[in-house]
């Protein structure tokens, strides 16, 4: 085999030893697909200019074929993120009023609270009481009304 590597075996003779490999002789072969013959008709050096033109006008053409699909790709994109950004106000919002009526809540029930802390204090047992079998009457009704709808089906 060998030794030159294969990008470098380019313009050299090559002789095929019979089992595959070539080898370098530095022989001038005829057969060398690969020579720089100058004598012969080439038909791009008659006509670089042009062929060169045409190669240009295709490349460009692709390559604002890839524009192209880059910019609605970008549009697109565009697109999804304006999306992204009003979903995101939208929830912010929603988060928002949540935590609004969550505080009301929380000063609703303190005040449901010192309500109750004040009564206890200034009345007495008797209405502590009223309000603990207030409570019990509620729970059982509760109670009975989730059974009675579970069994009416309704």
């Amino acid at each position: 085999m060998s030794s030159i590597p294969m990008h470098q075996r380019r313009g050299k003779s090559t002789n095929n030893n019979g089992n595959g490999h070539y080898s370098s002789n530095g022989s001038n072969n005829k057969n060398n697909m690969y020579r720089n013959n100058s004598s012969s008709y080439n038909p791009n050096a008659l006509e670089g200019g042009r062929m060169n033109d045409t190669n240009a006008g295709i490349l460009e053409q692709q390559n604002n074929e890839h524009i192209s699909e880059l910019e609605m790709q970008v549009a697109r994109l565009k697109g999804l993120t304006v999306a992204i950004g009003d979903e995101v106000s939208e929830q912010n919002r929603l988060l928002d009023d949540v935590n609004d009526g969550f505080s009301q809540t929380r000063e609703m029930l303190a005040g449901s609270l010192r309500k109750i802390g004040h009564m206890l204090e200034t009345t007495g047992g008797k209405h502590m009481c009223y309000m603990v079998m207030f409570i019990v009457f509620v729970m059982v009704f509760l109670y009975w009304l989730m059974k009675h709808k579970g069994k009416s089906g309704v």
